[in-house]
């Protein structure tokens, strides 16, 4: 991926509404709804990261509760919105922010991977029982336009358990938003 790539026109299918009585009960009751990249990412900059998949390790424990926990201070750098994207369904991504305790961060499920594969970033993840998911990536993206662009090192299709997470931290972020100011 370069900058000055525009972002691909794609459709999501997100549940929204649902709830639960419970932890235990799955959350039903919502609907689904067709979300499109422009109403994500059209007059808007954000950032977009990508990660191999909800309630993983260093996804849970590290990437998205950094980002959650530095939003404030990237609103504050010029950002409109920070969006985590991953190869699972709207009701994996919603369970998971959920048990996450996440607010300020919004969820992007690429169920179908389309999203990821336009982005060049589909890898498999067979070896590990995952199938098709997301290399973790993470760009600032205006209006569509990548601004800026990170990806982890060597993309891993080898069928290696490598998940490296070096390059695209909240830290990483707030360096580059507070050097262009």
């Amino acid at each position: 991926m370069i900058e000055g790539f525009k972002i691909p026109q794609v459709t999501f299918r997100i549940r929204e509404g649902d709830t639960s009585d419970n932890e235990i009960a799955c959350a039903i009751g919502g609907k689904w709804t067709n979300k499109t990249t422009d109403d994500f990412f059209k007059n808007k900059r954000v950032i977009l990261f990508s990660l191999p998949g909800a309630f993983t390790p260093t996804c849970s424990s590290q990437q998205l509760p950094g980002f959650e926990k530095n939003a404030d201070e990237l609103k504050k750098l010029g950002i409109d919105e920070i969006y985590c994207c991953s190869v699972n369904d709207s009701y994996v991504m919603n369970a998971w922010a959920k048990k996450m305790g996440i607010s300020n961060v919004k969820i992007i499920p690429d169920g179908s991977g389309l999203f990821t594969k336009y982005m060049g970033m589909l890898i498999s993840k067979d070896h590990d029982g995952f199938g098709q998911r997301s290399w973790r990536y993470m760009a600032v993206i205006n209006d569509g336009i990548v601004e800026k662009w990170w990806q982890e090192p060597g993309i891993n299709n080898s069928g290696s358990d490598d998940d490296p997470y070096i390059e695209t931290t909240p830290e990483n972020t707030l360096k580059y938003l507070s050097a262009s100011k």
